[in-house]
């Protein structure tokens, strides 16, 4: 079994080699984009944060997060679906609050996840904590207008 496996690996790595097939076969994924993709992105730093929040004519959630936060893990997947079904009305930015404290700090956040609605560079609402579907359309139409 172990000697199959490792003759699969190798005649992976030659090249026109055929890829190998069945349960030891390596899993490929296949990578697209989606408007989900293109309406969430992660801050890189605080230029980039005036950039793309701040100076963004369109509205935009930011979600402040952390690698380590449990909440932030269900809330940030759910968010992001929320954000996709808008088609482009509204964007996300996505803020690791260890890599941005700086961020973090002059928007006042003390607990994540905290999500701010900001409209023309202006913070017009804010929640912090996990928050169900429901209650998440309602935000994102109220940031909207709709």
């Amino acid at each position: 079994m172990a000697q199959r496996l490792a003759l699969r690996r190798l005649l992976s790595l030659t090249p026109g080699a055929v890829p190998p097939q069945g349960p030891l076969a390596p899993l490929s994924r296949t990578l697209g984009t989606s408007a989900g993709c293109r309406s969430t992105f992660n801050v890189q730093d605080g230029s980039d944060f005036q950039d793309r929040v701040v100076n963004n004519p369109k509205p935009v959630v930011v979600d402040f997060h952390a690698q380590w936060c449990g909440p932030c893990k269900i809330l940030g997947p759910r968010l992001e679906k929320m954000v996709a079904k808008q088609e482009g009305k509204v964007m996300m930015a996505k803020v690791d609050i260890d890599d941005h404290t700086d961020l973090a700090i002059e928007y006042e956040v003390s607990a994540v996840p905290t999500v701010l609605a900001m409209k023309n560079g202006d913070v017009v609402d804010k929640f912090v904590g996990i928050k169900d579907e429901d209650q998440l359309e309602a935000f994102l139409k109220k940031l909207i207008g709709a």
